[in-house]
């Protein structure tokens, strides 16, 4: 999660998939908790790389298991035709978990007589730890390379040459999941610092009956919101409930596509000496997984809940930007 301002012009629409490539299912991978050291996770980066796997100039990464059969199959899950956004409206007030909030300006109003219709400006700097967001598959470096291979020099000052979130403008339409690991857990939020392991994944489906499968995207609600709603903000980019880098072991083994969380993904901090945030590293470089960030789930949750349902049809549009790092986000799961 590095620190990247773009000025967009938001308009937010929902669009269609065209066809990604077909994948054959993913390998086999026995769950351990071995990432626990900078050794283990270097070797298990070696051992289970995506990179080659749907062929050497491949820029989807594990969105490329969203095949259209697996679109029809999430598009089924609509029963009711309800509707509910995951995105957290995007703040214009400095705090201590939004330290660029949105500048946004007004060009024509109401109040000039003259004036007959609106028009405003948006400027955002949407990586970190703030607002809803995808991480382009460009994002994350690890040894001089980028997911597949490709070098970082790719990511030049004009932007991503290779891997831009402008590859998945299409959208990503498939199977949603929600793990809301602080209901699972008997409480309204995971207190700072507090990680989840691949055994608390393993744990919610053994309890929920619900199989997350290849193609998924996974949605895990910590109640960050919830949190500073009763409690206020803080620096959740230094203490902040998250993912175990144990977890990844899990997702790679289920085939998952997208990963998204209401905090910054990681664990913070994450218990591996010298790496903040190696769930991004392994997830974003290693595996190709597009991450969404500071996802609002609370209202997600509870519709959910009231239907006893925990899975969706999700629906995530990035913006359009050639050449970028992410996108800001407004995905939306249909029951």
């Amino acid at each position: 999660m590095f620190q990247k301002s773009i000025q967009v012009l938001v308009l937010l629409a929902s669009v269609g998939l065209t066809g990604v490539a077909v994948a054959t299912p993913p390998p086999s991978t026995p769950v351990s908790r071995g990432l626990s050291s900078p050794e283990a996770i270097q070797t298990w980066k070696t051992q289970h790389r995506n990179w080659g796997r749907w062929g050497p100039e491949d820029q989807l990464g594990t969105a490329n298991l969203i095949t259209p059969a697996k679109r029809k199959e999430a598009a089924r899950l609509v029963r009711e035709g309800v509707s509910v956004s995951l995105a957290h409206t995007l703040e214009t007030r400095q705090a201590a978990d939004v330290p660029s909030p949105l500048e946004h300006q007004m060009l024509f109003h109401g109040e000039a007589p003259e004036s007959t219709y609106s028009a405003d400006r948006l400027a955002l700097g949407f990586h970190g730890w703030s607002h809803t967001h995808l991480d382009a598959l460009c994002h994350v470096f690890d040894e001089g390379r980028t997911y597949n291979g490709y070098a970082q020099s790719k990511v030049d000052a004009k932007g991503c040459s290779v891997l831009s979130v402008n590859t998945v403008r299409d959208g990503l339409t498939t199977r949603g999941v929600l793990i809301d690991m602080a209901a699972f857990k008997g409480v309204p939020y995971l207190e700072p610092g507090t990680p989840i392991h691949a055994a608390d994944l393993e744990a919610w489906e053994r309890k929920t009956k619900v199989k997350v499968t290849s193609g998924d995207a996974v949605i895990v609600r910590t109640g960050r919101w919830a949190r500073r709603a009763a409690v206020g903000a803080w620096d959740v980019s230094s203490h902040s409930p998250g993912l175990h880098v144990s977890s990844v072991e899990w997702l790679a083994a289920r085939g998952v596509a997208v990963v998204a969380t209401d905090v910054g993904l990681d664990v913070l901090p994450s218990g591996v000496e010298g790496l903040l945030i190696p769930v991004h590293l392994l997830l974003i470089n290693t595996l190709g997984v597009h991450v969404i960030d500071n996802a609002d789930l609370e209202a997600l949750a509870k519709v959910a809940t009231a239907r006893g349902r925990y899975d969706f049809l999700l629906s995530i549009a990035p913006l359009a930007v050639e050449g970028g790092t992410g996108s800001p986000v407004n995905p939306i799961a249909t029951f």
